[in-house]
């Protein structure tokens, strides 16, 4: 069932959409290019009013990033759009040799990550990009939780002297980060202080995850962890000594992703429990995005389940 924060429902890929726009505006070196995705990935408005700045090179996502490398080499600032499950999926290769090899100022921008892409179905829905992106050298990966963060993610990015791969979603989905609250690469923000058990999330799950510990009779601390590549060490070892408890909560499988690198990160400094939530090594299905969450226990009564478990307490 949606989340309790329903009033203020936006996708993150119209906060990409408003925020590259903007961007345009403000900066003559940015350029979108598009795999045959135009107002799936909320480039077209971009495309309308910057059409000397746009490439539509069709259904060819590895010509996509030949070309966006091409254009960061000559000093550009390339945003290369379209379904996760296509780029960086389908031309991974590609990113790895011509963008991350080179470190090519290229912005990679996957939508339709996670269960967003509904109704498509598992080969539509991207569950292992976190996984294959985060493992390439000089690439920075960064997964915004709501359409605000969204926003202020792409204006970082575009700042950043290197390849970003920014994880986005399809499904409007609820305010996770308030509006003090501020987007910087490589930080992880504390959306609430706890003793007894840590919950590190990424990506718009955070609203599932907010609902569940809101219900619970714990002190949980929440920490939004929008940047998988480089994570923020200090503040997720520093919750872990005070906590002696991790979950990690996740829209992708629990191999690979944020719940693989904090496990990394902890095992080498500060061995302790972490208990990953996420897909369980399988494929999705096409279905009402709610009822898939719900489905791969991704749902807010499940995450409160297992946190409970995790803290050795029942209903």
């Amino acid at each position: 069932m949606p989340s309790v924060y329903d009033k203020d429902k936006k996708s993150l890929r119209d906060g990409f959409g408003e925020a590259i726009l903007e961007l345009g505006e403000n900066n003559p070196d940015v350029v979108v290019l598009t795999a045959d995705l135009s107002e799936s990935t909320r480039v077209q408005e971009f495309e309308k009013k910057y059409p000397q700045r746009f490439v539509q090179v069709g259904v060819a996502e590895q010509n996509l990033a030949g070309i966006a490398a091409g254009l960061a080499i000559s000093g550009k600032i390339p945003f290369m759009t379209s379904f996760g499950i296509f780029s960086p999926g389908g031309n991974w290769l590609q990113v790895r040799t011509s963008i991350c090899y080179s470190n090519a100022n290229v912005k990679i921008i996957g939508s339709h990550t996670g269960f967003s892409a509904a109704g498509d179905g598992a080969t539509h829905q991207a569950l292992e990009d976190i996984a294959i992106t985060r493992v390439l050298p000089n690439l920075t990966v960064v997964v915004p939780s709501d359409f605000n963060e969204t926003k202020q993610a792409v204006m970082a990015i575009a700042e950043h002297n290197g390849p970003v791969y920014l994880r986005l979603s399809k499904e409007p989905t609820s305010r996770v980060i308030s509006e003090s609250q501020k987007f910087e690469i490589g930080t992880a923000q504390v959306l609430r202080e706890g003793k007894d058990i840590t919950v590190i999330f990424c990506g718009p799950i955070g609203a599932e995850v907010l609902k569940a510990t809101e219900e619970l009779n714990l002190d949980c601390e929440i920490i939004n962890s929008s940047t998988i590549k480089p994570l923020d060490e200090k503040t997720i070892i520093s919750s872990a000594r005070k906590t002696n408890n991790v979950i990690t909560v996740e829209e992708h499988q629990i191999i690979g992703g944020l719940g693989g690198a904090v496990s990394e990160l902890l095992a080498q400094n500060f061995p302790v429990k972490v208990t990953r939530i996420g897909v369980k090594d399988t494929y999705g299905e096409s279905g009402d995005y709610y009822e898939l969450l719900d489905k791969y226990e991704l749902s807010a009564q499940h995450i409160k389940k297992v946190i409970l478990t995790a803290n050795g307490k029942t209903d």
